[in-house]
């Protein structure tokens, strides 16, 4: 049977920027979540996205295993964190956002949900990076929350998308 994708809902950043982008009443009607971000800092460079399931802002119930390359550097590893996608930042190349996937499957089941993102930045004045996550969100509750923030202190920037797509087989 063919996958079919469903927008559940959208979200763009308005002037002034936002302090996260979150959806929330997210439904059970299908077996996998899709989620396109694309996205900048309101100011200062390059920053990393933190992704929240049903308001579970505890560090240690996410895991990560990372491979990232800047076409200089590659560098991998692990880490308890919610990290999920990568920011281009202000001080990065003008109107410029990073672009990431992140898919959700069986995100209603009752086991603990798995992640996987894929992101890449561009800066044409230095390094732009291209960064592969497998994640892990400890937890057996159905996910009806998502939610975005960037780990520094700056806002995501306007125009600044994301969109939430749920997958269905059939």
């Amino acid at each position: 049977m063919a996958n079919t994708y469903t927008l559940i809902a959208s979200s763009t950043v308005g002037s002034g920027g936002a302090a996260n982008i979150e959806f929330t009443s997210i439904g059970s009607a299908y077996t996998d979540l899709l989620l396109n971000v694309s996205c900048r800092t309101a100011s200062g460079g390059a920053d990393s996205v933190k992704i929240s399931f049903n308001s579970d802002t505890t560090s240690g119930n996410y895991q990560i295993k990372y491979l990232e390359g800047n076409g200089t550097n590659v560098s991998s590893g692990t880490s308890p964190s919610q990290y999920s996608v990568s920011a281009s930042g202000s001080t990065d190349t003008a109107n410029t956002f990073s672009n990431a996937q992140v898919y959700i499957p069986n995100y209603a089941g009752s086991n603990a949900k798995n992640w996987s993102s894929n992101t890449v930045t561009e800066n044409n004045g230095t390094a732009a990076y291209s960064t592969l996550i497998a994640g892990n969100w400890n937890n057996t509750n159905a996910i009806t929350t998502i939610r975005l923030t960037l780990t520094g202190a700056a806002n995501f920037a306007q125009y600044s998308t994301a969109y939430l797509y749920g997958i269905s087989n059939s």
